[in-house]
């Protein structure tokens, strides 16, 4: 591959990541996808606080959870049946809630992004008093309340992302992502795997996680559910305030997510 060629995808790599995180105002999804890559922020932190401190329990990502589940019913130690459901069943409801609001908000995605926020926020507050109030370590009260509100306050923000359909931005599933930069790419015969956005979630999501572990370590631990809710109402302040105006990409469409 020549000198040229390499400039010219770094040139790429380096514009995709910068129109993800400052887009275009009047581009077709304005002000979503740095919106949608600080809840793949929040998608670490939240997973760090439950694996860490909840025990061997995801409440975002599902597909992990479901595996762990697998280890549990197999009577591997440090896993739980009942933890691994709960988690299961609160995100599938959290899901069902932002897909209703999704339908009620189909024809203006701020309000739908910012009414989904603005409801996972109230679940994440009521976490963070969880946290803070009880202990999550050695009571089981507020350890599966804890798994229950965050698991739904996860539930909402997958489903609201996956109503808003930005491409490449589901702020959990990074599989897809990661395959997706390699499949797509021009070296396996693509037209190019748009790895300058894909490898910023990868990134987002592991900043996430570190700094989420980090502060569980040396802090305070519920730290990263404060972080989470603080990033949340942060997004939905801004989709409610720019999509007032009823701009353009509050009705645009970018099909479902990848």
């Amino acid at each position: 591959m020549s000198t040229a060629s390499l400039t010219d995808i770094g040139k790429t790599f380096l514009a995709e990541i910068r129109g993800t995180l400052v887009p275009d105002r009047d581009g077709v999804h304005g002000p979503l996808p740095p919106v949608l890559i600080s809840m793949t922020l929040v998608t670490g932190l939240v997973d760090a606080f439950s694996y860490l401190v909840l025990g061997h329990v995801f409440v975002a990502n599902m597909t992990g959870n479901v595996v762990f589940l697998g280890f549990a019913l197999a009577g591997a130690p440090g896993f739980s049946i009942t933890a691994s459901v709960a988690a299961t069943l609160a995100f599938a409801a959290g899901a069902l809630i932002g897909g209703r609001v999704g339908a009620w908000h189909r024809d203006h995605r701020g309000r739908l992004h910012s009414t989904a926020a603005a409801i996972q926020a109230v679940f994440l507050a009521v976490a963070v008093i969880l946290a803070v109030v009880g202990d999550p370590v050695s009571g089981a009260g507020y350890r599966y309340g804890l798994i229950v509100v965050l698991g739904a306050s996860m539930g909402i923000q997958n489903a609201s992302a996956r109503k808003l359909a930005v491409p490449d931005l589901t702020t959990t599933v990074l599989t897809l992502t990661i395959t997706g930069i390699a499949a797509d790419s021009k070296l396996a015969g693509g037209t190019g795997s748009k790895a300058g956005r894909r490898l910023l979630s990868v990134a987002t999501m592991l900043v996430g996680a570190v700094v989420g572990a980090v502060l569980i370590r040396h802090a305070q631990v519920w730290w990263p559910l404060l972080i989470a809710l603080a990033v949340i109402i942060a997004g939905a302040t801004a989709t409610y305030r720019l999509g007032k105006p009823n701009p353009a990409w509050v009705r645009a469409s970018g099909g479902q997510p990848r």
